[in-house]
């Protein structure tokens, strides 16, 4: 029955082929028609070119124009048609969703020939992405005119996560391992979400499919343009509230402070709780009783309750003459750094998230799932390419993306 159906796919598909092509050969023939050459272009002739569409092959006629003494021309029928190289656009952004969001080029191939009965290599498929990443990746951070925003809270969010790189990528960056070289990147994701209502208990809501994404290799004062250009795409300057959730990072702080002035800054969470038991690991012996009462219950609900500062007068004080009293004071430093990006009691009578889930779980799904799979180590532009990609679509613009790049295109 496999052999049978897939016998029968080939026969369906070889006909479906015959009438794009000759649907495609038809428009081709009417823009060539209707084409005015520009100025000092010469027409040379028609050539042909074989394209591979969803349903398979055919050929296609159109003219070909050349500047007399530039080494390349260009078919117009190819820029009206939006035709990618030799492939249709469909097939093109399906190579390209498939080779961002399969585990690997390999895994695209296949998937692509046992689903859809298209033949398309590996190679084939990482030359599209890397073809069309680098145009995702500036169309994402393009100025662009602000949409309506009627939402109560816009929040962003930020967050580096390591990438493992190729050895010539990692020549003269230091990292964490014995021999003191790095073994990965460090790729940056934000996000932008919106915020409506509340549920039955008081805590925020995200709107469904409301978050959009941007990652790349960039610093964070670099990254900061292109993640402020896409929040005031999104509405930032109409929304109510705009709060940026993001950990303690320095480097994250000082992007809050140059890209969202306006913006509520709050750290997030888990990020303070990770630095408060590190604060009282270094305040208490492992054996002192008090440990798991702060750990699980006091110094955790006080840090919920708008009482960092209160920690921090406490921690002080018992640590004052003590062995301890250095490492103490150096864990101090992020929480007096962050005191008033702390109030998390304030922060949730207000509605608002103290969590950056959404950024951590973007890293994982959008970066992490098919970036860092074992034994994968990638280039810059690889990389760049294939977050890109994937940041269309789990932002659900990749619709918009490609009319946008084939209205440029014929244009």
């Amino acid at each position: 029955m496999a052999d049978l159906e897939k016998l029968l796919r080939t026969a369906i598909f070889k006909p479906a082929a015959q009438l794009v092509g000759q649907l495609l050969q038809e428009a081709a023939e009417r823009i060539d028609s209707a084409y005015q050459p520009k100025p000092g272009e010469v027409r040379k002739g028609r050539t042909s070119l074989e394209i591979q569409g969803i349903f398979g092959f055919f050929p296609l006629l159109r003219d070909y124009y050349y500047h007399p003494g530039k080494q390349q021309g260009h078919h117009p029928a190819d820029s009206v048609l939006g035709l990618e190289g030799s492939h249709t656009p469909a097939l093109s952004r399906l190579i390209c969703l498939e080779g961002s969001d399969e585990s690997s080029y390999r895994k695209a191939e296949v998937h692509l020939e046992e689903i859809g009965g298209i033949v398309v290599g590996e190679r084939q498929i990482q030359r599209e992405v890397l073809r069309l990443g680098p145009e995702a990746a500036a169309w994402l951070r393009r100025e662009s005119p602000p949409q309506a925003c009627d939402a109560t809270v816009l929040y962003v969010e930020a967050d580096y996560t390591g990438l493992p790189m190729r050895r010539e990528e990692l020549e003269g960056r230091k990292g964490k391992a014995p021999d003191g070289q790095a073994k990965t990147r460090m790729a940056a994701l934000g996000c932008v979400f919106t915020q409506h209502q509340l549920d039955e208990a008081g805590r925020p809501l995200r709107d469904y499919q409301s978050t959009t994404y941007l990652a790349g290799f960039e610093s964070p004062s670099d990254f900061g343009i292109g993640l402020r250009r896409e929040a005031l795409r999104r509405g930032m300057g109409e929304a109510d509230k705009v709060v940026l959730l993001i950990d303690g990072a320095l480097a994250l702080e000082k992007m809050g402070r140059d890209y969202f002035q306006q913006a509520t800054q709050i750290v997030d969470g888990f990020h303070a709780m990770e630095h408060l038991e590190e604060l009282i690991e270094a305040l208490l012996t492992r054996n002192d009783p008090r440990r798991f009462a702060r750990r699980r219950y006091h110094w955790r609900k006080l840090l919920l309750a708008d009482g960092v500062e209160r920690i921090i007068q406490w921690a002080r004080k018992e640590a004052l003459g003590t062995p301890r009293q250095s490492e103490v004071e150096s864990q101090l430093g992020y929480f007096v750094r962050n005191v008033p990006r702390m109030l998390y009691g304030t922060f949730r009578k207000q509605g608002l998230f103290i969590g950056s889930g959404v950024i951590e779980a973007g890293c994982r799904s959008v970066i992490g799932s098919r970036c860092k799979q074992s034994g994968m180590f990638w280039t810059e532009e690889g990389a760049n390419a294939v977050m890109a990609m994937r940041c269309l679509n789990a932002g659900g613009r990749l619709n918009t993306f490609w009319l946008a790049r084939h209205a440029a295109y014929a244009a």
